[in-house]
């Protein structure tokens, strides 16, 4: 099965991606992890996007979309793959198209603004081992101190509001319309946020037809 998980930073894909990729025994490509690697492999389109890290500058498109394709091109997608962060843009599933990248599905995670905010700003981590939890859902014994290390717990500057706030604003601009794009393909499958991890699980399974 190849699927694209869709929905706002804090949505919860990348936990569903990796529940997914064990349940189905397929890989999650995470544009992160995977352009990590290339630069770090020092692969052709890995090379390119380094000039333009190096130079502190955005990675174009094309070179996100060339990276995707190399790593799709890969002996353990051939039983399929869950793309995690790309597209984000019209213009980027515009490029897989071009590349030849097909779908099976587009599952978007939905959940309120306000859902996130509090999500998202309630989230600390600990520099020190990198142990992650957060004030109402999973805190830490004695607050503010992580039960692992004992080390000085922080929010990152991701979770702040502001930027968490600013964060929703580009989605809602740039990756949002990639929902009208794929429910006029027939490919998009909703999912209405659940109370728990299990329940989005059980939710997604069920557009899949799993």
């Amino acid at each position: 099965m190849k699927l694209i998980m869709l929905g706002a930073p804090g949505a919860g894909k990348g936990t569903q991606a990796a529940i997914l990729s064990r349940r189905l025994g397929i890989p999650t490509i995470s544009t992160g992890n995977i352009l990590r690697a290339a630069v770090k492999n020092g692969t052709p389109v890995g090379l390119k996007a380094k000039s333009y890290m190096d130079a502190g500058r955005l990675v174009p498109d094309e070179v996100i979309i060339g990276i995707v394709a190399e790593r799709l091109a890969e002996p353990d997608c051939v039983g399929g793959y869950i793309l995690d962060g790309v597209p984000r843009t019209i213009a980027q599933a515009e490029a897989l198209d071009q590349e030849g990248v097909v779908f099976d599905a587009v599952v978007d995670i939905e959940v309120a603004d306000a859902v996130i905010e509090r999500r998202m700003s309630g989230r600390r981590s600990c520099p020190g081992c990198g142990a992650t939890y957060h004030i109402e859902a999973a805190p830490p014994k004695v607050e503010g101190v992580c039960d692992v290390c004992g080390g000085e717990l922080v929010q990152r500057a991701d979770d702040r509001p502001e930027t968490v706030r600013s964060r929703l604003a580009v989605y809602h601009a740039e990756t949002e319309p990639l929902r009208d794009l794929y429910a006029r393909r027939g490919l998009l499958k909703t999912v209405e946020n659940q109370q728990t991890i299990e329940g989005t699980t059980k939710a997604i399974l069920a557009v899949l037809g799993l």
